[in-house]
Parts: structure tokens; C-alpha cells; sequence
């Protein structure tokens, strides 16, 4: 079995604000140019300290449409309304999944007693692809909370790898997905070592949350970069240098065009037109403000 090489470390780019709730880095595909299909977007909120206010902060109403969006919670807490009727808040550890497919309002927010109280706040948001044949499915909400999560222990006491969608060592996770992906956080104990076996032609990239890591028992990885592999290769072995979090995203690509407006991602310029006109006729629902 041959070594999945890393092709590039990535450092985190200049952030900005989307809302004035969340401060992010957006690695792809605004930060780099890579290839992560299915992913399409990675948002990295890096550790950050928020002030207590009574309002709380966050993005106001918004659409999508064609895609899931995913979000990880670490520090802090996140509350969600959708049009759809669905409504969650993630603390840290849970993930709250939305699949927008046909079409959806909603807005995130910070959570009104972590509002009230202010503290660290660190998050990952991930727009996921839709396959072209479930673009315009029936939206759907997962919430995945870290208590229910599925885990697997590492040898040694090393730490232990929470499944949040796909498979490790053939155990599954919670969440549902339209293409074959793998979504994991890894929370490695310092001298902690995991090991990944992944499809030689699926997308893989490592996001260090906290801590830092050596990769294959040479290149190092630091806090807050993305480590984006080659698509050769199967085996990933990382070994923690503290204690650390490191977030896995692993899929199969979806070889089919993609037409990028806004929010809006789908095939062709045409379904982007009528995404838009859909849109402005309140066909993706209504919600309060």
C-alpha cells in the first residue's frame, strides 16, 4: 500500500467577516486554488474572542440552493433557522448539517446566552456539492450532536476519531450524504498517531484545528493550516506533537460542471437564472427576521 503524499501546507488567508458574526478564512475556493470536490467551500473561523452584547451577532436571511452547508462548531455556540421549519443550536463538538437542495432561507447567529456572556469562538462552515440528480430534492436538517456521536478509540491510548459522516475502519457515522464523503474530527492526545486509508482518486484534505501534527513521520503541520494531499497514493498516518484536533475531509469528486452565483450553486448558467428568478418569486419559502 503506498503513502497518500502531501501536496501542499496551506497557511490560513487574510480573514473576513460574513456577518459580524463570523471572522473566516476561506481556504477554498476563494483562498486556493485546489481541487476538494465535493467540498466546495471551506469558511475556517479561527480561534477569536467576542465581546458579550445583548444582540447577537451572526448573518442575517439568506437563500441557497443545489448544495449542503455544514457546520462545526469548537467554540462557542451557533443557533439556525431555516424556512423549512427546522431550527437547532450547536455548542461545541456538534455539527449542524442543511441541505438546501431545491432551495431555502435561513440565518445563523450566535447563540443569545453566549452572546450575553462573550468568550472564544471557533467554528468551520463547509458548502458541499450536490450531485446534479439531487439539486432539486426536498431540503433536509441533521443535526449531529457530539454526544451521539459515533467514535472509534485509538490504539494506546492516543485519542479517538468522531465520525461525523462516512466510515472509519468500517464503523459509520450519523449523518446522511448524497455522494460518498468521510467528515472527521480527530482528537489526538499529544504522541497520539491515527492512521487513514482512503480511495486513491477521492479529494483529501486536513484542517488543524488546534495543536499540531506530523504527517506520514515527516512534514509538519502547525494550528490554524489545511494540508491538501495528492490523489495518489491510500495511507495517512499523522502523529500528534501535542494534544490536538485536526478536522479529515475526504470524498469522491463530482466529475459534472458547476455553475457558481452567490449562493446559488448548480450545472448550468440557465439553472443559475432560474435559481435567481425562483428566488425573487418566494419560491424557497418565508422566514421571520
Amino acid at each position: 500500500m503506498e503513502v497518500k503524499s502531501v501536496s501542499r501546507i496551506l497557511n490560513p488567508p487574510v480573514p473576513h467577516m460574513v456577518g459580524d458574526g463570523f471572522r473566516v478564512h476561506t481556504f477554498f475556493p476563494g483562498g486556493y486554488d485546489i481541487n476538494m470536490s465535493p467540498f466546495f467551500l471551506m469558511d475556517y473561523g479561527s480561534k477569536i474572542n467576542f465581546s458579550a452584547r445583548k444582540d447577537p451577532r451572526g448573518v442575517g436571511i439568506h437563500p441557497h440552493r443545489g448544495f449542503e452547508t455544514v457546520t462545526i462548531a469548537y467554540h462557542g455556540a451557533i443557533a439556525h433557522h431555516d424556512s423549512a421549519g427546522n431550527c437547532g443550536t450547536i455548542y461545541p463538538g456538534d455539527v449542524q448539517w442543511m441541505t438546501a437542495a431545491s432551495g431555502i432561507l435561513h440565518k445563523e447567529y450566535h447563540e443569545t446566552q453566549y452572546s450575553l456572556t462573550g468568550g472564544p469562538f471557533q467554528m468551520v462552515q463547509l458548502w458541499i456539492n450536490l450531485p446534479a440528480k439531487d439539486k432539486l430534492g426536498k431540503p433536509k436538517y441533521q443535526a449531529v450532536k457530539q454526544s451521539e456521536m459515533v467514535s472509534v478509540d485509538l490504539p494506546d491510548e492516543g485519542g479517538k476519531i468522531e465520525i461525523i459522516a462516512g466510515n472509519y475502519q468500517g464503523i459509520k457515522g450519523n449523518a446522511n450524504t448524497f455522494s460518498p464523503i468521510n467528515v472527521y474530527n480527530a482528537r489526538l492526545n499529544k504522541g497520539g498517531k491515527a492512521h487513514f486509508s482512503f480511495p486513491e482518486n477521492f479529494n483529501t484534505g486536513f484542517m488543524v484545528i488546534e495543536g499540531a501534527i506530523k504527517i506520514n513521520g515527516s512534514e509538519k503541520a502547525d494550528v490554524n493550516h489545511f494540508i491538501y494531499f495528492e490523489n495518489t497514493g491510500t495511507e495517512i498516518e499523522i502523529e500528534a506533537l501535542e494534544n490536538t484536533v485536526v478536522l479529515v475531509l475526504n470524498g469522491e469528486p463530482i466529475n459534472e460542471p458547476i455553475a457558481h452565483y452567490g449562493p446559488f450553486l448548480m450545472n448550468t448558467e440557465a439553472e443559475i437564472q432560474q435559481a435567481i428568478s425562483d428566488y425573487n418569486q418566494g419560491k424557497f419559502g418565508y422566514l421571520d427576521e
